[in-house]
């Protein structure tokens, strides 16, 4: 290659790709053509070999019927032969089928397409999932639970005054200790 990374310039010219494409289409029209013609003589050959010409002068009305008999006897032959045949067909083809999936899967000739990110908000995504059920906003930082600073620190401070698990377990032990914790608990409240 050039090192722009264009494409080789070609030898032949473009009018003898031309006449040479020309003679490539002529062979294959032909080719068509006599393959054509020999399915067709091959159609010949097989109906003379599994049809004789019927010979019908002369015959009695039995005779007739009996022919008749043989006929439908072998029509009904090559219809079972003919059934086998389209039902065979059918299953390669859904065969096929199954395996050209197959192969697309493998090749992961399927790419997923690039997702674009959506801000939704919340009153958005309810009405979405609720639909018409959904009324009002929805105000989800009402809902969370409001800290203060100085909680936080008598937190801290409560912490530093326990400093053996043991004493504070023994103290809040009994009904004392569980007296304890409700006034503590309710008072915090």
């Amino acid at each position: 290659m050039n090192p722009k990374g264009d494409k080789p310039k070609s030898k032949i010219s473009a009018s003898r790709k031309l006449s040479l494409k020309m003679l490539l289409l002529q062979r294959a029209c032909e080719d068509l053509e006599r393959e054509r013609q020999e399915r067709e003589e091959e159609k010949g050959r097989y109906l003379k070999e599994k049809l004789p010409p019927l010979q019908l002068s002369g015959l009695s009305l039995d005779d007739l019927q009996k022919l008749c008999k043989q006929l439908h006897e072998k029509i009904d032959i090559v219809d079972e032969e003919r059934y086998d045949c389209e039902h065979k067909v059918s299953k390669h083809n859904k065969d096929i089928h199954e395996l050209k999936l197959k192969v697309q899967d493998l090749g992961g000739k399927f790419k997923k397409p690039a997702l674009r990110k959506v801000r939704v908000s919340a009153d958005e995504m309810m009405r979405a999932l609720l639909g018409s059920k959904h009324k009002g906003s929805m105000d989800l930082r009402a809902n969370l639970k409001s800290v203060k600073k100085e909680d936080v620190k008598q937190d801290k401070v409560l912490t530093s005054e326990v400093g053996d698990w043991r004493k504070n377990v023994e103290a809040m032990s009994g009904m004392e200790g569980r007296k304890k914790m409700f006034d503590t608990g309710g008072g915090a409240q």
